[in-house]
């Protein structure tokens, strides 16, 4: 990462997760980046400000009301001289605090005086991470251009599980660097995700579908939007909030997604990560089909349905420059997705195992291998938002170093 001789100003709120943070200082600085770490008082909690000093090698400041920092305005000082502004845990108060334009402490006086980019990593329980009002203030700075990076879903120090967890360093780290290198990479691209499952009527009680929770494909469209592209996403039947910032166009069958899709086109970027139902029921019933005593089991008959990646990935005026699906495999993967992108005409197929047991379909972390033309690349096993990030500064790198860009 070209990150050497950059400057991060690391601000710390309260939370067990801060701890995390000292990994974090440790990571940049192995990558020759300078460090100047601001501690909440509620952050002083969890972690020193001598183990914070002794990592980042420079004063770690807590004090609004230092005469010291204050003879030259230090706070304003603090605000401008570093190339990136890191919020590493921040908490729900934080993030309420920068949303209103509150400036109480040092850490908020800091971003409300900034005129640099922030990246915020929240960390909380997942029901404050889920409550209306820290929904609200996450999509108000976004809308204000603040970058996030997770949370990811997981068990607390609470024992509850969900959204919520600190991002791991290792995957801020890249974050951060997507950040200092180019502010917005895809600036001006428009992308296309589908994600979820297809919900395929039988009658109007029943359906076909498949185990998609569509974690995957939602993570990767505010993946994207975080590098700054436009994203229409276009989803089926979750029980996930729209990800702020993009357009999301709910539907429910093969038909209807892949009609959504073409009309969000022209593209940039198309990423099919939804798990689309092979076949519908041909002659769906009107009523609900009834079940007696005496009644045979009814005969299904099912017809193929639209083929929504093959589709996007045919040569013409409307196909997006870079199209990426998805093979939920459970043998031979990266056999039978290397076949499938031949098949399908795709430039990228990410393959995962879903066997039974492998915690994959519905899940929180996925393990992948990215199939190109130049063969198959093995991605360990981590969670689904580290997965899209990763995606996204691929994706982005790619396009920019294509011809005619």
């Amino acid at each position: 990462m070209a990150l050497r001789g950059r400057r991060i100003l690391l601000i710390i709120a309260g939370g067990i997760a801060a701890y995390k943070a000292l990994e974090l200082v440790r990571l940049l600085r192995a990558e020759g980046v300078g460090v100047t770490p601001v501690l909440t008082r509620a952050g002083a909690a969890f972690v020193t400000p001598l183990a914070l000093q002794t990592l980042a090698e420079s004063p770690v400041y807590s004090d609004l009301f230092s005469l010291t920092d204050e003879a030259t305005i230090g706070h304003i000082q603090l605000s401008r001289a570093a190339d990136l502004v890191v919020v590493a845990p921040a908490t729900a108060d934080l993030m309420a605090k920068m949303a209103a334009g509150l400036a109480d402490d040092l850490a908020s006086t800091l971003l409300l005086a900034t005129d640099k980019r922030v990246l915020v990593a929240p960390a909380m329980n997942v029901r404050m991470w889920q409550h209306p009002a820290t929904v609200a203030n996450v999509a108000t700075l976004r809308a204000r251009g603040i970058a996030f990076i997770g949370p990811e879903a997981g068990e607390m120090a609470c024992h509850e599980y969900g959204p919520g967890r600190l991002a791991e360093p290792a995957a801020i780290l890249p974050a951060i660097a997507a950040l200092l290198e180019d502010e917005k990479p895809l600036a001006g691209r428009h992308a296309i995700v589908t994600s979820g499952p297809t919900h395929e009527p039988i009658d109007p009680v029943r359906y076909l579908a498949n185990r998609s929770s569509g974690r995957q494909g939602h993570a990767i469209a505010a993946a994207l939007a975080d590098l700054g592209a436009r994203v229409t996403l276009v989803s089926g039947p979750v029980a996930l909030p729209d990800p702020p910032g993009l357009t999301t166009s709910h539907v429910e069958t093969a038909s209807e997604m892949l009609a959504a899709v073409r009309a969000a086109l022209p593209a940039d970027i198309a990423v099919c990560a939804a798990a689309v139902a092979d076949w519908r029921v041909e002659g769906i019933a009107g009523q609900k089909m009834k079940k007696t005593a005496s009644d045979t089991p009814p005969a299904l008959r099912l017809a193929p349905n639209p083929d929504i990646l093959a589709t996007l990935a045919a040569p013409g005026p409307d196909r997006p420059r870079l199209v990426i699906g998805f093979a939920a495999e459970t043998e031979h993967v990266a056999q039978h997705a290397g076949e499938k992108r031949r098949r399908k005409g795709c430039d990228w197929i990410l393959a995962n195992d879903v066997s039974p047991g492998s915690g994959i379909m519905g899940g929180a972390e996925n393990a992948v291998f990215l199939i190109t033309d130049e063969g198959a690349e093995t991605w360990p096993r981590m969670p689904k938002e580290a997965l899209a990030r990763r995606l996204a500064a691929r994706i982005a790198a790619t396009l920019a170093a294509r011809p005619g860009n």
